[in-house]
């Protein structure tokens, strides 16, 4: 438990002594960044939206990777790109962990912890969770908006909402043989199509 703790401890204080390398803001907000990461732990002790909680502590990578690009002061208008796109991995992580959670929903029930599926149901949980990833695609959407993207990221986005789409189609309430496969496999591909489509774009952009 002690080996643990000092680890934690030292990448802690490796972490805020590389935000404050970056920029002011960045390292004001890395205590902010470090409490909901550790925070996010617990979760499951009291409260059924602990994949929100999980997203939430994802979300602050976009967010915090502008943060430490940006030119400062930031104004409040610029921050709308990346707020959309922490929203956007805030639900789509959660609505992939309700699926993967599905598998530890007897194991969670035993041991007094929360989750969408112990909550409310497997079906209700997969509904749920379609539920995060239309706000994910909306939120994408508000992304391409803000940032006046071009084609390519239109195209790449259309990509990812068909894999989403498969991601539900392939697990349901009657077969939950294939959460690994929605899990791992069809998430790395939403991430690797947003990402490629994203830079083609601007690359493109930046040269016509």
């Amino acid at each position: 438990m002690w080996e643990a703790i000092a680890l934690t401890g030292i990448a802690a204080l490796i972490f805020v002594i590389a935000a404050y390398k970056l920029n002011w803001i960045c390292f004001v907000l890395s205590p902010v960044a470090l409490a909901i990461v550790f925070f996010y732990s617990l979760t499951k002790r009291f409260t059924w939206a602990s994949h929100l909680f999980l997203g939430l502590a994802l979300s602050i990578a976009p967010v915090g990777a502008w943060l430490a690009v940006v030119e400062t002061p930031v104004e409040l208008t610029e921050l709308s790109v990346p707020l959309y796109l922490g929203l956007a991995v805030v639900f789509w992580l959660a609505g992939f962990d309700i699926i993967y959670s599905l598998q530890d929903r007897e194991f969670d029930r035993s041991q007094g912890l929360n989750s969408v599926p112990v909550r409310f149901g497997v079906a209700r949980a997969l509904q749920i969770s379609t539920i995060c990833h239309l706000c994910t695609i909306v939120f994408l959407v508000m992304v391409g908006l803000s940032a006046h993207m071009k084609i390519i990221y239109w195209i790449g986005l259309t990509a990812v909402i068909a894999v989403l789409t498969w991601e539900h189609r392939i697990v349901s309430p009657t077969d939950l043989s294939r959460i690994n496969r929605a899990f791992f496999d069809l998430n790395a591909y939403v991430s690797i199509a947003f990402f490629f489509a994203t830079v083609a774009d601007i690359i493109v952009s930046s040269t016509v």
